[in-house]
Order: C-alpha cells, then sequence, then structure tokens
C-alpha cells in the first residue's frame, strides 16, 4: 500500500497498537493474540531491544492484512533503518522535519508528536498525516475539542490515556484513531503467557470503537 491507502487504513481501523516489551521472544504471540482479537495496526517502538531486526521478522512472519510500523522515531537515519527493515509508518514522541521528509521519500505515511495548537498546526503544514497527540492524558479529550473548533482539518490521535473502554470517547471528540499501549496489552498477562486475556483485552477495544 502507498501513503495515502495506509492512511486511510490506520483511520478506518481505528487504533494503532503501541509495542514497547522488553522480552522479544513473546512478540510475535502478543501481536497474533491482538490480531486474533481484532486490531491489526501495530507500532513496534524503537525502544523495544533490536527492534529494527524485530520489525524485520515480524513484517516477514505476519499476515498481510497487518500493519506494522515504526514507534519512537528521533531522526531521519533511524526512520530509514526501520523502513527498509520493513516498516509501513513512521511514528514520533516528536515533530521533527527531517523524519517526515524520509517518511514521504519512501511514500509511507509520518505521524510525529506534537502538545500545543501551534505545534501541531506546523507539524500538519510540513505535511504530517496523522499527528500524534502525546501524552494525551495530560490535555484531555476537551483539549481535542478545544483545537478541532477552530482547525477541524487537524487529525488527531491521541496517545497516553486512552483505554479500552474510553477509545471511543476520544473518536466523539474529534480523534481520528487512537494509540494504545498498557491498556491492551497488559503486562502482568504478557509475563504469564495469557494470550487470550490479551485477545479479549482486543476485542473489549474494537466493540468500544464500533459503537462510535
Amino acid at each position: 500500500m502507498k501513503r495515502e491507502e495506509i492512511v486511510q487504513e490506520i483511520k478506518k481501523r481505528k487504533a494503532v497498537a503501541v509495542i514497547r516489551m522488553t522480552d522479544t521472544k513473546k512478540l510475535m504471540r502478543v501481536i497474533e493474540a491482538i490480531q486474533k482479537g481484532g486490531v491489526s495496526v501495530i507500532e513496534i517502538t524503537m525502544t523495544v531491544p533490536n527492534a529494527l531486526a524485530m520489525i524485520r521478522e515480524v513484517t516477514s512472519g505476519v499476515a498481510p492484512e497487518v500493519l506494522v510500523g515504526v514507534g519512537s522515531v528521533l531522526s531521519g537515519d533511524t526512520a530509514q533503518q526501520a523502513i527498509d527493515a520493513g516498516a509501513k509508518f513512521v511514528v514520533g514522541p516528536i515533530f521533527k522535519r527531517g523524519v517526515i521528509e524520509v517518511a514521504h521519500k519512501n511514500d509511507l505515511p509520518a505521524m510525529p508528536g506534537c502538545f500545543t495548537p501551534t505545534e501541531i498546526q506546523t507539524a500538519y503544514e510540513h505535511g504530517a498525516d496523522i499527528i500524534k497527540v502525546f501524552p494525551a492524558d495530560v490535555l484531555g479529550m476537551a483539549f481535542f475539542r478545544g483545537v478541532l473548533a477552530p482547525m477541524p482539518h487537524l487529525p488527531l490521535m491521541p496517545t497516553g490515556g486512552v483505554t479500552l473502554t474510553n477509545a471511543g470517547d476520544w473518536i466523539k471528540s474529534g480523534a481520528c484513531a487512537v494509540g494504545i499501549g498498557t491498556a491492551l496489552l497488559d503486562k502482568k498477562a504478557i509475563e504469564s503467557g495469557d494470550y487470550e486475556r490479551l485477545t479479549e483485552n482486543a476485542r473489549v477495544l474494537c466493540t468500544t470503537l464500533a459503537s462510535v
């Protein structure tokens, strides 16, 4: 898929699972579990040990419909390395123009992290496909409604503060998708190998989003 197709798929599926794991041996099982529950957009952060190798392994092993991207990207060089490994979208905790340029050069979406209205609009003007509002729990849903009132063109995605049951409320507040980590990827369930719990979490999340 090309850049615009990927953006539309992310908006259609509404949820991006943000994976920050230390035990990479369980990574494929975790992805398979949440995919079984309906979550099929995966962000593997650069904080995961051997992240580039894991992106390469995951992209070659998952079903074709699963979209695998890279997160926590801080430089254009890292973005290119992750894209070379198979990442289909690039997410950052901050806004860096060089990261957007690298993603677009490869015809892939860029999703920088922003915090203020000025920063969000600036990222949009520099081509950001979706703007990750981070950390969203500090700002809240009222912030989304407030920013979008005068700037309804902005494609915003909260990360931080999204739960299995409030994800739909973020969409109602104007988000085009949500980024979700710990609420979906229960740490204790992963440690104990309770993949059914992860599948059930994904089902609850998808049910919540489907109700919007």
